[in-house]
């Protein structure tokens, strides 16, 4: 049992002196942050909040309710309350506990609006006290582990999750607009397909059989177009278990769509229309700032082959080194270090321009780009080129380093699919783990016919962390996993 400080006794003490410490409900008539807006003199105005300041006095206290859209002071007078309610105000109530209140709003001299209560009700005891001096780097890991004290703390933390929810709305609207149905798809999955990623393994002890979390709904919302569905989209979690960083979280919430009879290039105006339209609505320009840069999203966005990014920041041209012994001999050469969870030796050709791709150019991206021609074997469910069967019709959208958009022409020749997939599973075999499995099932689905489709997606926590102006990507994570400290092992 942990070992209780001297506050957390007192105020356990303060909890027996109040008569119902946990009432059932409290009926409220505004929010707070409505509250806050009245004209002065409205009468009868209920709120309820938590204690966030508060300044207790003679025969008249102030204090500050609040809650993650808004907050009010309201002051609290012995002549309006009466003198027993009074006392037990001072003698019970803390900073943290939560409180209702009916009143009357005013303007203070200084200016702040005010409830001047009539009433007062108990509506919950904080029995740890809130920290005095919260923010700062060396409190870093108690922000991430005790997220709802860096909510009630910090007001930039509220506004950066709010954002978030805001952001996620409008996504909705916009594809609702378009047409786009969202549906929902499985998480545990028999194939760990969609993506090439290292999986999640778990058990399914009903069934007992060993299953996946899911890195990707791609391959479900295609068999939704192979049911009727012409444009259909989900907001998924989704799980890799590879390396984590600013960037990258193991366990994340990204969203797919997939528009039947698109091509890649229709979803790269469709999709940057989007985001323009998004963005300049909750910004009300298109100009933002990332740590010390400005960002333009206006306008055209620049597409960029594989090839020409790659030559643009090294003397490597990958359509003549282009095979895997030929490029890993040529970065040797060029003692470029790349650092890579998987041995470089055991990666494809494709996973290694990818990885030659991520160390010398894509930090240097700052505008939105558009990064198009991948090399087939790092794209197994995109469609080929018609004119260049070695390159997908693919593109990748990248601000300031960070990959936002990944989409692609989907791949939708069964035969060719299961090529692919083949050569996908000797990959996995020589022991290039994030190599795609063989999927049967989904190959079974593709037979049944598919139209042309164009899919994306983007990372939700990614695109939030962008656009938040966010240093590391769990800031934007309202509950990232933690490694258990040693007194929760």
């Amino acid at each position: 049992m942990r070992e209780l400080n001297e506050q957390e006794v007192v105020r356990r003490e303060k909890l027996q002196n109040i008569e119902n410490p946990y009432p059932e409900r409290y009926e409220v008539n505004y929010e707070l942050n409505e509250a806050s807006k009245l004209e002065d003199g409205v009468q009868g105005v209920r709120v309820a909040g938590r204690i966030i300041l508060m300044r207790k006095m003679g025969k008249m206290s102030f204090l500050t309710i609040g809650d993650i859209n808004g907050k009010i002071q309201v002051s609290v007078k012995m002549d309006m309350i009466g003198e027993e309610e009074y006392s037990k105000f001072k003698a019970n109530y803390d900073l943290g506990d939560f409180i209702g209140v009916e009143g009357e709003i005013f303007t203070t001299h200084t200016g702040e609006k005010t409830v001047r209560a009539s009433s007062i009700t108990f509506l919950g005891k904080a029995l740890r006290p809130l920290p005095e001096k919260f923010h700062g780097v060396e409190d870093i890991e108690t922000i991430y582990r005790e997220r709802y004290l860096d909510l009630i703390m910090n007001d930039e933390a509220k506004k950066k999750f709010l954002f978030r929810s805001k952001f996620i709305k409008e996504l909705r609207n916009y594809l609702d607009e378009h047409g786009y149905v969202e549906i929902e798809t499985p998480i545990l999955n028999n194939k760990a397909s969609g993506a090439s990623a290292k999986p999640f393994i778990t058990h399914h002890n009903a069934l007992d059989i060993d299953m996946y979390l899911r890195i990707a709904p791609e391959t479900y919302l295609k068999r939704a177009i192979v049911g009727g569905f012409t444009k259909v989209f989900e907001i998924a979690r989704c799980f890799r278990n590879e390396g984590i960083d600013v960037q990258h979280l193991q366990d994340f919430t990204m969203i797919e769509g997939y528009c039947a009879y698109y091509n890649y290039k229709d979803n790269m105006k469709f999709l940057r229309e989007m985001l323009q339209c998004i963005i300049e609505k909750l910004f009300g320009t298109l100009v933002i700032n990332v740590g010390d840069k400005e960002v333009d999203l206006s306008g055209e966005w620049e597409a960029v082959s594989f090839r020409d990014l790659i030559l643009r920041y090294s003397n490597i041209d990958i359509n003549v080194y282009n095979t895997k012994e030929k490029l890993l001999e040529k970065i040797n050469e060029e003692k470029i270090e790349i650092d890579s969870e998987v041995p470089l030796e055991n990666l494809g050709f494709g996973n290694l321009v990818d990885q030659l791709y991520k160390k010398v150019a894509r930090t240097k991206i700052v505008n939105p780009m558009f990064l198009t021609e991948h090399p087939i074997s790092l794209s197994p469910l995109a469609r080929a080129n018609d004119d260049n069967k070695e390159i997908t019709d693919r593109f990748q959208l990248i601000i300031n380093g960070a990959e936002i958009i990944n989409a692609y022409s989907e791949l939708v020749d069964p035969q060719e699919q299961l090529r692919r997939l083949e050569e996908q599973a000797k990959l996995k075999a020589s022991g290039d783990e994030e190599a795609m499995p063989m999927d049967y099932d989904y190959i079974a689905a593709m037979e049944c016919g598919m139209p042309p489709i164009s899919g994306w997606g983007i990372g939700i926590d990614r695109v939030i962390q962008l656009l938040t102006n966010s240093e590391n990507i769990k800031d934007v994570v309202l509950f990232p996993l933690m490694r258990p400290l040693d007194n929760e092992k």
